[in-house]
């Protein structure tokens, strides 16, 4: 069973009868690790239950088939439902997880946790194939999404959240939802005593986390700043940032960057526009935006969004190495933003 983005949620509540394997797979870790888990406690209340719950590696199914068809066929010596985990899945353990699903039914729900598995995986096509098994994706959250776990795990701590905060929290988060909701608990828990978490609060937390080092890619993008651009991309991905997540940083930027130079255009102050930016542009970046913003022509950002869609539709489809298609189309923006700007300038934005 494949299933749509739409039907996901639904599914994790209440996995669909007869379904006896789950693969959960995607870029984003923390939340393959978080619909794992959610899945796993639709048949075992405690996960760290040992009579219930098994751990295998793909490793060692891959070693030895048999043992992944052994713990799905296993009964739980206390009673009730068993859960067997599977950890960094791929094609290797393709035939084990053939034999497993057209062996006998069982109650016990097996649950294969994989990184980014593309199109043509035949891991991804057996399970999407199968009647009685799913494949359920792992992309970095999109702003609804991203809203919508900003205000529940912000409610679960008695707390309300501004609409400037909450935009900031959803451009500045994202790319793994385990370092969201890290994110968002060291939030509650400086917020604690306040009813309602407020912009400054957010930029106090999350601003020194690694939203700043996407902040600092995306000025040193636009900024046509080749080294610093290098730099600010490795230490991001070192930070757990996505490829993906990065492209999706510079988007926004690109687009915020866009809406200053439409509004400019139609005869706004640059200064009324930055004052009136939701969430503000921070006072240390006001003079690089503004910089910025006179020297991107309207046409040569719609070209740069143009090049940062395609290059996320390049990783999610063609298979090549996702490293190398973002640091490529980071370095083609920068370029663009060397190039003269209005009047013949060049469009670089300059340092801090």
């Amino acid at each position: 069973m494949k299933l749509a983005t739409k039907d996901i949620d639904r599914f994790i509540a209440r996995p669909a009868p007869g379904i006896r394997a789950v693969l959960v797979y995607g870029p984003d870790a923390g939340l393959v690790r978080e619909r794992s888990d959610a899945l796993m406690r639709t048949a075992v209340a405690d996960l760290s239950d040992p009579f219930l719950v098994s751990e295998l590696s793909a490793e060692s199914v891959a070693k030895d088939p048999a043992r992944l068809s052994d713990e799905a066929a296993a009964m739980a010596l206390t009673g009730g439902r068993r859960a067997v985990r599977v950890r960094d899945c791929g094609d290797s353990i393709g035939d084990a997880v053939k034999s497993m699903l057209q062996g006998p039914p069982g109650d016990t729900l097996v649950v294969l946790q994989a990184g980014e598995l593309g199109p043509r995986s035949a891991l991804r096509r057996l399970m999407e194939a199968a009647d009685h098994a799913a494949a359920l994706p792992c992309y970095a959250d999109d702003a609804g999404n991203l809203d919508r776990v900003v205000h529940d795990a912000l409610a679960a701590e008695q707390l309300s959240v501004s609409a400037e905060a909450s935009a900031f929290l959803v451009a500045n988060l994202g790319s793994d939802r385990a370092i969201t909701r890290s994110e968002l608990a060291k939030l509650a828990l400086y917020a604690k005593g306040s009813q309602r978490v407020e912009l400054n609060d957010a930029m106090a937390v999350v601003g020194d986390s690694a939203a700043l080092s996407l902040e600092d890619l995306c000025f040193a993008v636009t900024g046509g700043e080749m080294a610093a651009l290098d730099r600010a991309l490795e230490r991001s991905l070192q930070e757990g940032q996505s490829e993906v997540g990065v492209l999706r940083a510079v988007s926004r930027h690109l687009l915020r960057l866009q809406l200053i130079v439409d509004r400019a255009g139609r005869g706004e102050s640059l200064e009324y526009i930055l004052k009136s930016l939701r969430p503000p542009v921070f006072f240390a970046r006001q003079g690089q935006i503004r910089r910025q913003a006179q020297g991107w022509p309207p046409e040569r950002i719609r070209r740069a969004l143009d090049l940062v869609l395609a290059a996320e539709l390049a990783c999610k489809t063609t298979g090549m190495p996702e490293a190398a298609v973002c640091g490529r189309t980071l370095m083609q923006v920068a370029a663009l933003a060397r190039q003269p700007g209005r009047g013949g300038r060049p469009g670089r934005g300059g340092g801090r």
